[in-house]
């Protein structure tokens, strides 16, 4: 199958933001005395063992809450409001472009509705703090069938950190996926060298020529492959041609050094790769513009990590791995930093992404004023580091002869978004 022809993948096709891979984590849950939240994580799909009996019932591979009850003998069922919650804590911080609430194996013991809401928490919350904040609905309340994937197509383009699923007024689901695309705080990356590639930094297998027998978002997943399947591998070629897989990168960087990885590919790995790379940060477009080479065609070795140093030289946006003739990979690794250019990039998407009170918190310890850091806040979104710089210059009160408010707020500006 290939992807060439489809510059519109469904949602699902997103790296899943609430994966344990990721680091994600369920923080709280009023109620999982059936069986444990934790389980909405499971990276497989959920299981059912018929007569598997532990003390409290029917060992279930999900999350199930108790049945809840009225408050008296006269109102013994519960009210329409009354719902039972569990808040997950997100692998990495993110816009979320859809959800799957998966109800496998819940027949009898689904809930009748549910609802899915969002909030973004900066830092290294407490549960306490997360329950308090300012939660944004992703998904209104939506009856759900007992034993189906809903999928919901979310249409927000904020960042969020937490997700909090509400179902009513009881019962199991068993699996919970957050497809969305990774936007890391530019502040937790500068002076640092990375991964420029990785999923936990916003790197995405957008296109490739074959998927035949696993996806190859697994070339950029977090930590080492355990088996074969958790690689990238294609079909047996008959052709002339090669396979490839184009990934867009964090932000613009300067790549320093690569890892080709055929760990487990054995008697599949490619008999040769090269890496080329793409400049984006013009305007110009992947599809139509010119490729340069990072890495010459190389030979590979069966089950080895390769390391190879690259010489610094253009920014890269883009890189686009070609084996040859065809086989699999387990990962590819792109450690480098961010160009200038690239950070702000990125720092100014993170900025118009972020909720209006965090968006102001990161201008005042930046070093503009109260006041400042609301006003420029209130300009979002800006569309570009011109935009950027306009709105700046804008700011009240006007400066004095000695450009004393013009320094600082340029200071602070450049500080935190680079413009």
């Amino acid at each position: 199958m290939t992807t060439a022809d489809t510059p519109s993948a469904p949602f699902t096709e997103l790296v899943n933001l609430a994966s344990r891979l990721l680091g994600a984590g369920v923080v709280a849950t009023n109620e999982d005395t059936f069986a444990d939240a934790e389980n909405l994580l499971v990276a497989k799909p959920a299981e059912f063992r018929p007569h598997t009996f532990g003390h409290k019932g029917q060992i279930m591979d999900g999350w199930e809450s108790k049945r809840r009850r009225g408050v008296s003998a006269d109102q013994p069922h519960p009210t329409d409001q009354d719902h039972d919650w569990a808040i997950v804590r997100l692998g990495a911080g993110g816009v979320v472009r859809g959800l799957v609430v998966d109800t496998a194996h819940f027949t009898g013991n689904y809930p009748e509705s549910a609802s899915v809401e969002a909030a973004s928490v900066p830092g290294h919350p407490s549960p306490e703090e997360v329950a308090d904040a300012e939660w944004i609905t992703l998904v209104p309340r939506t009856p759900l069938q007992g034993d189906t994937a809903h999928e919901f197509a979310v249409e927000d383009a904020n960042r969020y950190t937490h997700i909090r699923l509400n179902i009513f007024p009881d019962g199991g689901v068993a699996r919970l996926r957050v497809h969305g695309e990774v936007l890391p705080d530019p502040r937790e990356l500068d002076g640092l060298t990375f991964d420029l590639a990785a999923q936990e930094y916003g790197g995405v297998a957008e296109a490739a020529s074959d998927r035949y027998f696993s996806s190859p978002h697994n070339l950029n997943a977090p930590g080492r492959a355990s088996v074969m399947g958790e690689g990238w591998e294609t079909r047996r070629r008959r052709d002339k041609a090669n396979d490839w897989v184009q990934i867009a990168l964090a932000g613009g960087g300067e790549a320093l050094a690569a890892e080709v990885d055929t760990t487990h590919f054995v008697a599949n790995a490619p008999g040769w790769a090269d890496l080329v790379g793409f400049d984006a940060s013009t305007g110009a477009d992947p599809a139509d513009g010119e490729w340069f080479e990072i890495l010459p065609r190389t030979r590979l070795q069966p089950d080895t990590r390769h390391r190879f140093r690259l010489d610094a030289g253009r920014p890269v946006t883009h890189v686009r791995i070609n084996v040859h003739p065809d086989g699999g990979l387990a990962r590819l690794r792109l450690t480098g930093r961010l160009t200038e250019a690239g950070r702000a990039a990125l720092a100014l998407r993170w900025f118009n992404a972020v909720p209006a009170a965090e968006a102001a918190a990161a201008l005042t310890e930046a070093g503009l004023t109260a006041d400042e850091a609301a006003a420029l806040t209130a300009a979002r979104p800006l569309a570009d580091q011109a935009a950027a710089a306009g709105a700046v210059a804008a700011l009240r009160p006007a400066d004095g002869p000695d450009g004393e408010h013009s320094s600082r707020r340029r200071s602070a500006v450049w500080r935190l978004l680079g413009a």
